[in-house]
């Protein structure tokens, strides 16, 4: 990892395959970056448990603490597993589909922005048979610049399917 970083949200793009996944977590464990994601904490219950949690799952509750109480965005809820932990590197796949989108999630952006952690660029980059991590980017408050660093770096990467990936185009 770029100057062995602690904590980072970690973009992972391309994401055009159900095979990305295996492929990042595999990367990440050659490259000695210990790699979390997230998933809904209903699908961390038994018998899915044994499964999500060895490779990297963090269960993500976002039920309010008090009934009738306001359920937490998934900023929030990013933003305090950050928080509460020392060491923590979390994949998000910004695009939010394996399908064509030109208009990425920036939830990603606030969260490292109010957690204070830097955005690694991670990548997949199929045509050239590498992965790794091209960068931080320290968000700065300022997010059109800081995305427009972003979508620089991505444009060129080509995901499995590349006609299924796009950087955002309101960034580019």
């Amino acid at each position: 990892m770029p100057g062995n970083i602690d904590k980072c949200v970690m973009i992972a793009a391309p994401h055009t395959s159900n095979w990305d996944l295996v492929y990042a977590l595999a990367a990440y464990d050659m490259m000695g970056i210990p790699m979390r994601f997230t998933l809904k904490d209903q699908l961390m219950k038994f018998p899915f448990n044994l499964i999500f949690k060895p490779v990297g799952a963090i269960a993500i509750d976002r039920r309010p603490k008090v009934a009738g109480g306001q359920r937490k965005s998934m900023v929030e809820a990013m933003t305090d597993l950050f928080n509460g932990r020392d060491h923590l590197n979390i994949m998000v796949t910004p695009e939010g589909t394996r399908s064509l989108n030109n208009k990425w999630k920036t939830g990603f952006y606030y969260v490292a922005l109010n957690a204070k952690v830097p955005i690694g660029l991670g990548y997949l980059d199929y045509k050239n048979k590498v992965a790794g991590v091209g960068g931080l980017v320290y968000p700065s408050g300022d997010i059109k610049k800081d995305m427009k660093i972003i979508m620089d770096f991505y444009r060129d990467i080509k995901g499995q399917h590349p006609e299924k990936f796009s950087i955002d185009a309101e960034y580019a």
